[in-house]
């Protein structure tokens, strides 16, 4: 049986390792320059033929290469866990300035937090590449979903996944507020870690003129 992503599935992971490398790399000229990490932990993924055709069928798309590149838009994903917030937003700086990369849609989940206490940084980006796509572009496009997470964002997204899809919880309402008292307090000993590290930067800075 032909793979939903049909003659275009070989590209995909070629386009994710070109992408990771550039993250990479940046990366590592921050380690160098500031000795702290951009991140923590990087995930890449390529989504399964399955899982996109169960996705295409909750969404009522068809069964197509054109539904599983073009309208999903998540077969290649990365999630890029920080330590910091504010590496958050320079990573999303470095994907804005890719060169052959332009920003599809994108949502700021920890400015702007769920009701439900998520917090988290969305990108959906298009990348220009030197391989056709399903439209018959000879440079095709092809989208990836990135995500970027503190540790504590990630965390708590974990456990609060698993325990959504429990069934038969008793006092559902005091777990949701629960949920979301715990992850305000993750949210605050993120603010504190960014200060702490804002504090030896400074302290460093001032060392280096001295």
């Amino acid at each position: 049986m032909t793979s939903i992503y049909g003659n275009y599935e070989s590209y995909l992971p070629l386009i994710l390792e070109k992408f990771s490398q550039d993250i990479h790399k940046e990366a590592k000229k921050q380690k160098e320059k500031t000795s702290f990490k951009l991140y923590e932990h990087f995930h890449a993924r390529i989504k399964t033929a399955e899982s996109m055709i169960d996705k295409c069928q909750r969404k009522g798309y068809p069964i197509t290469t054109e539904s599983a590149l073009k309208k999903v838009r998540d077969a290649i994903g990365v999630r890029i866990i920080t330590g910091f917030v504010d590496d958050i937003y320079q990573l999303v700086e470095f994907i804005r300035s890719l060169p052959k990369v332009s920003i599809y849609n994108e949502k700021d989940f920890i400015r702007k937090v769920k009701p439900n206490g998520y917090r988290s940084y969305h990108m959906i980006v298009e990348v220009e590449t030197p391989y056709p796509d399903c439209l018959g572009n000879e440079n095709g496009t092809y989208f990836i979903e990135v995500q970027l997470r503190t540790i504590a964002m990630d965390s708590w997204a974990s456990l609060e996944h698993q325990m959504k899809y429990k069934h038969d919880i008793k006092n559902p309402e005091r777990i949701t507020q629960e949920l979301k008292r715990c992850a305000d307090e993750l949210a605050s000993c993120d603010l504190t870690m960014q200060t702490i590290r804002n504090l030896i930067q400074v302290a460093n800075q001032e060392e280096d003129k001295t």
